[in-house]
């Protein structure tokens, strides 16, 4: 991979609006364009509050994808039917439009960015040596927040995003790093395959992929003893009352012991609920708490569902149950490299009564990898939406996740 000079490239935005001179239409135009909530909304904030935006869609032009060299090259939102369809990111308006810079974390949203592991223990790129494991002391490294990526090239389906980077850990080691990602549509052919089966005719639907590359540019090889890395990706949504996180995983009478739910606290057994084969955690943006799952029950697959919007979200994740993944728990670790594959957060106040959000997400990893000189870490996944009626939607979770939606209906 080649990093070392980047292609800027701009992708013109054409809106077509519509010359009919009834007053009907320019209405229902100017509504599309202003409702909050709404694809064309967040597409001229971000417009107006961006140095530069991409665009990605299909054919068609009911799926659209919102990308951000200024945000890491993350996607920011996405929607299934065009200007007036709903807007599935979560967009921090105020934080952007103030154009103020916070200290520690820039909580700016966005349904996928690109981030690093770990965030806790003696290996974390979050704390520096010496430093308590607690919120007054976490920083988020400003190659993952604050500097720019840059758009290395473009097309209508896909945009490639790179930057350079040096990262030291909370033990010292210094790792020197390329970073590509590479986000892309998918077509109804690689949904439908994703799924396994047909997509109802009367569902709206998009999906994207993300393809993130690391490579060691270093004069060093990576040890485990050192501290590694992983590719950590993290999808902020809109939380609401009537939102659950629905998680399968591989049943077994251990399985219990593979899911950390105290990473800020014990969750309260109304907002956590693990079943024999999946587990409900609510995300209401209210009650700050967050799971995970070790790669030894997890599936390649984790989920929400939006009972107020009728929104299903599926993210496709990859599991190495051999692999060695990064501990991110803040504390010292007896086991660095027993972390989890899959996370959810859900937002909430913090003890001084701020809150960053509310937002909730839906979160993966990679595993961490002794990189030599020159060597290359790749790590993908897939985020698909859905929205239609309830009844359509819930076939589809019952046959793609084993759930019956109206035993955990709000």
């Amino acid at each position: 991979m080649k990093c070392t000079t980047a292609i800027f490239a701009t992708l013109s935005i054409v809106a077509i609006y519509s010359c009919s001179n009834n007053a009907d239409e320019k209405q229902l135009t100017a509504t599309a364009e202003t409702a909050k909530g709404t694809y064309a909304y967040d597409r001229k904030f971000l417009k107006d509050h961006n140095k530069q935006i991409v665009e990605l869609q299909n054919e068609e032009g009911n799926a659209r994808v919102l990308l951000s060299p200024d945000y890491q090259g993350r996607v920011i939102t996405s929607t299934a039917a065009g200007d007036t369809g709903t807007s599935f990111g979560w967009i921090n308006y105020g934080l952007i439009s103030s154009s103020e810079t916070k200290k520690q974390f820039n909580p700016v949203g966005g349904e996928e960015r690109f981030w690093l592991g770990p965030e806790g223990g003696q290996y974390s790129v979050y704390f520096k040596k010496g430093d308590s494991f607690n919120i007054a002391h976490w920083q988020v490294p400003p190659a993952i927040d604050t500097i720019p990526f840059h758009l290395a090239s473009s097309s209508k389906n896909e945009a490639v995003f790179t930057t350079l980077a040096s990262l030291t850990n909370y033990s010292g080691t210094v790792f020197s790093i390329a970073v590509e990602r590479k986000i892309a549509l998918l077509d109804k052919q690689a949904v439908e395959q994703k799924l396994n089966m047909p997509l109802p005719a009367s569902v709206k639907w998009i999906g994207f992929s993300t393809t993130n590359r690391v490579t060691n540019t270093g004069n060093t090889d990576w040890k485990k003893q050192k501290g590694l890395l992983s590719i950590w990706l993290l999808s902020m949504m809109t939380p609401s009352p009537e939102t659950t996180v629905i998680i399968p995983f591989s049943p077994g009478k251990d399985a219990r012991k593979y899911i950390t739910d105290n990473y800020f606290g014990t969750i309260p057994p109304e907002r956590l609920q693990v079943k024999d084969s999946v587990l409900y955690f609510t995300c209401d943006g209210k009650y700050r708490s967050k799971i995970g799952l070790s790669p030894m029950i997890a599936k390649p697959i984790a989920a929400s569902y939006d009972f107020k919007n009728n929104v299903l979200t599926v993210l496709f994740l990859h599991v190495d149950k051999a692999g060695r993944y990064v501990n991110s728990k803040w504390e010292m670790q007896k086991e660095p490299y027993k972390g989890d594959v899959v996370n959810s957060y859900n937002d909430g106040p913090l003890a001084d009564g701020t809150q960053m959000g509310p937002f909730y997400e839906i979160e993966s990893s990679s595993p961490s990898s002794e990189l030599k000189k020159g060597e290359i870490q790749e790590y993908q996944q897939s985020m698909c939406h859905f929205q239609g009626d309830y009844n359509t939607l819930k076939g589809m979770v019952k046959q793609l996740l084993s759930v019956d939606l109206d035993t955990i209906k709000h």
